[in-house]
C-alpha cells in the first residue's frame, strides 16, 4: 500500500513541507483520484460516487475544479437514483457500512453493471478486523480494480463482496486511505461528531451512545496521524474527584477513554502502514469542553468570530445581494469565507475595528490608483461604503479583486451596525471585566437593569459567563432571582444549569477559578481574595492588546504554552505512552523561540496584483503560500477538544504557531458558534431539571 504523495509531508524544514490541509487535499486528489489514471482508463472521464460523510470530507479540502482536473466529470450521491453510465469508470468514496456495501454490490452485480467494468472503490470508516491485509493479498491475486480503504473493513463485509465472482472480476486493487476527518482550516479539523456533547456529557443512565461516539472519534483522530505520517506522544486531562468518597463518572473519564482509543488505533497503524513512525514524532493533548465554559459563549471580537456570531451564515457560506451588471433587480450571490480568499486570510483574526480600518484603507488606495473610479471632487474620507462599492464597479478589469474587497467592506459594515444597534461594546466590556475579575455580580445586575433592551441571547450569554465564574450565585432562589432580573425563562435556566453540570459541580467554596480547575499561584490568589473578586483569567505579561476588548484568551492558550515548556502538570495531564528518550532532546521539541519569524510578515498581500500573476486566488496558490510559513518549524502539536471547539481557540492555535514556531493543529468533535453551543447545551440532559437538582 503506497502513500508516496505524503511520505515526506511530516519532515521538518524540507523544501516540500506541506501544511495539514494541503496534505489532506493532496491525498484525496493525487493519491486517490490520480492513481486511477492507469491502463485503458487513463484518458477516460469518471464518475465519483460518495455518501453524505465523504461528500463533506471531500468538499472541506477540495474545490469542484480540483476534482474535475483529476478526470472526474460527475459527482453523485450513492443513495440517490442514478442513471446507468456503462461507458464510464466509477470511483466510490463511501463508508464500509452494511448499507453502503449493499448499494455498491447492487451497482456492480449482474450482467449489466451500472458503471464500466473497471471500478475504483474508495471506502472509509472504522471496521476493526485483523484480516484486512490477508484479504488484500487474496484480493490482488484475483482482481484488477482500485479499492481504497480508510481503515480495515469488517470480515463480514469482505465475505459479502467475495460472494459474487462477477463483482470480483470488476475490481482491480485494494488500498487503505486512512482519511476520515474534515480539514476545516490549514490548522484545524473536526471529526463530525455533532452530538458528542449530548452523548458524552448527558444522561448517565445509558452510556451506549457515548461509547459508540468515542469509538468513532478515536478512529477518525487516528486517521489524521496516518495521513500525516505522525506518531504522537499522547497526554490527556485526567479525571478529578472531589474526595475519596466521590465516584468517578463516565463523563469524567471521557479524555482518558478517548486517549486509549486513539492509542489502540495507532498501535495497529504501526504494524500495518508502511513507513509509519515507530517512535514519537509529535505531541497530542486531549481535553474536553468542561475545561473552558466561557470561550463558547463570550463575544469574540475578531473579524472571523463576529461574522459567524452576528451574521446569518450557514457554516462558512454567506448570502448577499449584488447589483445587477445590466441594471434591474439585485442578484443573490453565495460566497464562501475560506482559505481561497486572500483578504479573508489576512483579516480573519484581526479585531473587527482593525479589520474595518484596513479594509477602508485598501478600498480607498485601490480607487485612488484608478482615475476612472473617481467621484467628482469628494475625498475618500467623505465616501460611504455604498459610494465605494458603486465606484469600484467601473473597474471590470479588476473584477475579482473588487468583488473580494466589496464583499468584505459590506460584511464589516453590517457587523459594525449590529455592534452599535445592540450596544455590544458595553456588553463586551462587562464580559471582559467579569472574566478578569474587574467586575462582580453587582456590576452584572446593574447592567441588566440599565440595559433592559439587551437581546435575550446576549443576556443569557452574560449569565452563563457569570455562572462559570460565580457558580454558587445560581444555587436555589439566588439563580431564580437572577433569571427574573434578566427576564429570562425556565428554559434559559436549564441552559445555565447544564453549563454548571458540564463543569462537574465541584465544591464552589473551595475554588477560586470558576469551573476550570486551574491553579493560580498563592500570591495571585491573595490579591483576588483581598479584592473580594474572582477571576477566570489572569492578565498575561507581554500580552497587551491594542484593543481593550481583545484581552480574553481561551484556556488552551495557557495549556499549550505550558506543554511546550514541559511545565504542564503530569498529575493533571498524564502521558499515555512514555516518549522515547530522544523525543524531548530533539532540537525542535518543546522549544520556545524568543524571536521567531513572523508568518504574517512573510506573506505579501496579493489582493491587488494584476491578472496573470500568482494572485493567491487559486487553491494551489493559497496553499503554497501558506505552506511556506511552516518551513523549519518544530514538531507538530495537536490539541483535541471533545464536545466542540470555538473560533477563539482556533485563532489561538494560529497565534501560538507564530509565537512558538511550532505548527499547532486544533481538532474537535465539531466547531461551534455561540448559538450552536447554546442549542447543544439545552439538549445536554434528557430529563427535566429542577432547582433542587443543581443545589450543592
Amino acid at each position: 500500500m503506497s502513500m508516496s504523495d505524503s511520505d515526506s509531508s511530516s519532515s521538518y524544514g524540507g523544501a516540500d513541507y506541506q501544511n495539514f490541509k494541503q496534505i489532506t487535499r493532496d491525498r484525496l486528489l493525487h493519491e486517490m483520484l490520480r492513481s486511477t489514471k492507469t491502463g485503458d482508463s487513463k484518458s477516460t472521464w469518471k464518475v465519483l460516487i460518495m455518501d453524505k460523510l465523504t461528500i463533506k470530507i471531500m468538499s472541506n479540502s477540495c474545490k469542484m475544479a480540483d476534482i474535475t482536473d483529476e478526470g472526474v466529470s460527475l459527482v453523485e450521491d450513492i443513495y440517490k437514483r442514478r442513471q446507468p453510465l456503462p461507458t464510464m469508470d466509477a470511483i466510490y468514496f463511501i463508508q464500509p457500512t452494511k448499507e453502503n456495501i449493499i448499494m455498491f454490490l447492487s451497482d456492480m452485480a449482474g450482467r449489466a453493471p451500472l458503471y464500466r467494468k473497471y471500478v475504483t472503490t474508495i471506502v472509509s470508516y472504522v471496521c476493526h478486523s485483523s484480516s484486512t491485509y490477508l484479504f488484500s493479498s487474496f484480493f490482488f491475486s484475483f482482481c484488477r480494480a482500485f479499492v481504497f480503504l480508510s481503515s480495515p473493513i469488517s470480515r463480514e463485509l469482505v465475505l459479502d463482496i467475495k460472494k459474487d465472482p462477477r463483482v470480483l472480476s470488476r475490481l482491480g486493487a485494494l488500498r487503505e486511505m486512512n482519511l476520515e476527518y474534515f480539514a476545516i482550516d490549514c490548522q484545524g479539523f473536526i471529526t463530525n461528531n455533532e452530538r458528542a456533547l449530548e452523548d458524552l456529557f448527558g444522561n448517565e443512565e445509558n452510556n451506549r451512545k457515548g461509547v459508540a461516539c468515542l469509538n468513532a472519534m478515536a478512529t477518525r483522530i487516528a486517521t489524521v496521524f496516518a495521513s500525516l505520517r505522525e506518531f504522537p506522544s499522547i497526554r490527556f486531562r485526567a479525571a478529578k474527584s472531589l474526595d475519596a468518597t466521590t465516584m468517578t463518572t463516565f463523563r469524567d473519564l471521557v479524555p482518558t477513554k478517548l486517549a486509549a482509543g486513539v492509542w489502540d488505533c495507532l498501535t495497529k497503524y504501526k504494524k500495518t502502514i508502511p513507513n509509519f513512525p515507530q517512535t514519537e514524532t509529535c505531541e497530542l493533548l486531549i481535553i474536553d469542553r468542561s475545561i473552558d465554559q466561557i470561550a463558547p459563549v463570550i463575544h469574540e471580537w475578531t473579524y472571523d468570530a463576529m461574522c459567524h456570531d452576528l451574521l446569518n451564515m450557514e457554516g462558512n457560506k454567506y448570502v448577499h445581494e449584488v447589483p445587477a451588471k445590466a441594471g434591474g433587480l439585485p442578484e443573490r450571490k453565495e460566497v464562501l469565507l475560506e482559505d481561497h480568499d486572500p483578504v479573508w486570510l489576512e483579516l480573519r483574526h484581526a479585531h473587527i475595528a482593525d479589520a474595518s480600518e484596513r479594509l477602508h484603507a485598501k478600498m480607498t488606495s485601490f480607487i485612488s490608483k484608478n482615475k476612472a473610479a473617481q467621484l467628482g471632487s469628494r475625498s475618500s474620507s467623505e465616501m460611504s461604503t455604498r459610494d465605494l462599492q458603486k465606484m469600484v464597479q467601473a473597474l471590470p478589469q479588476y473584477s475579482e479583486q473588487i468583488d473580494k474587497l466589496s464583499l468584505h467592506v459590506e460584511l464589516a459594515g453590517k457587523i459594525n451596525s449590529i455592534i452599535r444597534e445592540s450596544g455590544l461594546r458595553e456588553l463586551g466590556q462587562v464580559e471582559q471585566d467579569l472574566v478578569f475579575g474587574d467586575a462582580t455580580m453587582k456590576d452584572v445586575i446593574k447592567f441588566l437593569t440599565m440595559k433592559e433592551d439587551t437581546t435575550r441571547e446576549n443576556k443569557l450569554r452574560l449569565l452563563m459567563i457569570l455562572a462559570a465564574v460565580y457558580p454558587e450565585k445560581f444555587d436555589g432562589e439566588k439563580g431564580l432571582n437572577l433569571m427574573k432580573v434578566a427576564r429570562l425563562t425556565d428554559e434559559d435556566m436549564t441552559i445555565v444549569n447544564n453549563l454548571r453540570m458540564l463543569g462537574g459541580q465541584p465544591d464552589t467554596k473551595k475554588r477560586l477559578t470558576g469551573a476550570f480547575g486551574l491553579k493560580f499561584d498563592i500570591q495571585k490568589v491573595k490579591v483576588i481574595s483581598s479584592k473580594k473578586k474572582r477571576a477566570a483569567r489572569i492578565e498575561r505579561p507581554g500580552e497587551e492588546e491594542k484593543w481593550q476588548l481583545s484581552r480574553f484568551y481561551p484556556i488552551i492558550e495557557e495549556l499549550i504554552e505550558k506543554l511546550t515548556r514541559n511545565q504542564l502538570s503530569k498529575e493533571d495531564y498524564p502521558c499515555l505512552n512514555d516518549p522515547s528518550a530522544t523525543f524531548h532532546s530533539s532540537p525542535f521539541a518543546g522549544t520556545l523561540h524568543q524571536n521567531p519569524h513572523s508568518m504574517r510578515s512573510r506573506r505579501t498581500p496579493s489582493w491587488a496584483k494584476p491578472r496573470g500573476s500568482d494572485d493567491g486566488y487559486s487553491s494551489d496558490s493559497v496553499l503554497r503560500h501558506a505552506s511556506s510559513d511552516f518551513k523549519k518549524m518544530g514538531q507538530r502539536l495537536f490539541v483535541f477538544i471533545v464536545g466542540g471547539a470555538t473560533r477563539s481557540e482556533l485563532r489561538a492555535c494560529h497565534k501560538l504557531t507564530r509565537k512558538l514556531n511550532r505548527e499547532i493543529i486544533l481538532g474537535s468533535s465539531s466547531l461551534d458558534d455561540p448559538a450552536q453551543f447554546i442549542t447543544k447545551l439545552k439538549m445536554l440532559t434528557t430529563h427535566e431539571l429542577t432547582l433542587d437538582d443543581i443545589q450543592i
